[in-house]
């Protein structure tokens, strides 16, 4: 008996083409940075000087989502590495026709007081959480804090807490003559203005027609220019504007507290900052602080604000648990700097990760010798 063998033969593959090859590798490279941007680290420009001394405009940041751990997408139809357009247009990079639940992956640290933090910025309603547009900013409380500000002074439950070395102060500074001395003194302490085509501060009138420069500076500059004899006065200005919870939802409502405080950027609070957990008993004293918790951020339904109270499905909500931990951000540019004095809050799950180096720093105004800023390389941020 004899076996027969059948010989099966296949045609060969055919090769890749050069272009199929560079498809390949182009959405290999596409996933891949966007689980890293995701998951890991993200690259951050600063664009204005709410956190000056300490960080400055053109500083570009490397921020880890590996601290606090990554959050999962509530926003799922995007183009990969776009944030709320397409990049050199207008149009939309995404679709809110599927929204998720969110859940934060375990990280290898929690959000500690006086980390510099980037987060969504939780009062633009126009988009979803997750795209919201991305603010940095120092935390001064976590959730159970109870924050004040005296006199400029930072509180956590009755103590000081701790000055950043890059806190700025804003002042009018009245000389005599205002001229290129002073203003080559001003860009030696550290002290420009944006506004102005080479950065250098420009002199204005005061309402009572003395001259001189609104500065924003840190207490060792402020100091410098006491001991100076062109100075004749360092006066501190802040702008005088309705905070939060007075206004209990910025810019989106005519949500008023029934019980106005008064505060002010130097004189803010006694405020607690809610704990994930904590059952508060709501009353027109108080819910204005936790209006936008209950109304935005915790997925309630029916809630509306009438006659100084929440309610919900037209009855009044006399008490609330809160599903999540909240923190308190604000600039190092203490007058210079919307932050949470203005809106409130920040919800655990619009934070996106921790600032901790500064990669590159470009000097806006900078000539073409010295639009690197060497000396703030691979800084760490503190």
């Amino acid at each position: 008996m004899s076996l027969l063998k059948t010989d099966r033969t296949t045609s060969p593959q055919r090769p890749k083409t050069k272009t199929r090859e560079w498809a390949d590798s182009l959405i290999f490279a596409i996933v891949a940075a966007t689980l890293i941007r995701w998951a890991t680290f993200e690259a951050y420009t600063i664009p204005s000087p709410s956190m000056e001394n300490s960080l400055l405009v053109g500083d570009y940041l490397f921020v880890s989502k590996l601290h606090y751990g990554p959050i999962t997408p509530q926003t799922p139809l995007q183009v990969p590495l776009t944030h709320q357009t397409v990049w050199g247009t207008g149009l939309k990079s995404y679709s809110e026709l599927i929204q998720l639940p969110t859940y934060r992956l375990p990280g290898f640290s929690e959000i500690k007081r006086n980390d510099v933090v980037v987060f969504h910025v939780p009062h633009e309603e126009q988009f979803p959480a997750d795209l919201r547009t991305n603010y940095i900013k120092r935390c001064v409380a976590v959730a159970g804090d109870t924050l004040e500000i005296r006199d400029a002074q930072v509180y956590l439950n009755g103590k000081p807490g701790v000055t950043p070395p890059g806190l700025e102060t804003t002042y009018f500074m009245q000389v005599d003559n205002p001229n290129d001395e002073v203003v080559a003194d001003l860009r030696a302490q550290g002290v420009v203005d944006y506004e102005q085509p080479n950065g250098s501060p420009q002199a204005v009138a005061a309402p009572d027609g003395k001259l001189g420069y609104a500065i924003s500076c840190t207490a060792a500059a402020a100091d410098f220019f006491r001991k100076q004899p062109y100075v004749k006065s360092m006066t501190v200005i802040q702008p005088q504007v309705q905070l939060f919870p007075d206004v209990a939802d910025f810019r989106n409502s005519g949500a008023m507290s029934a019980t106005p405080r008064g505060w002010t950027l130097d004189n803010y609070g006694p405020l607690p900052i809610p704990k994930k957990g904590q059952t508060i008993t709501l009353t027109p004293g108080n819910a204005a602080i936790y209006f936008k918790i209950v109304a935005r951020y915790e997925g309630n339904e029916g809630i509306t604000w009438q006659d100084g109270m929440i309610h919900q499905n037209g009855k009044p909500l006399t008490s609330y648990t809160v599903k999540q931990n909240y923190y308190m951000m604000m600039g190092d540019n203490r007058h210079n700097s919307e932050d949470s004095r203005f809106w409130g809050f920040v919800p655990e799950d619009h934070v996106v990760g921790k600032a901790v180096l500064i990669w590159l720093s470009v000097d806006p105004n900078g000539d073409f010798w010295h639009k690197i800023r060497w000396n703030r390389l691979f800084n760490i941020i503190h």
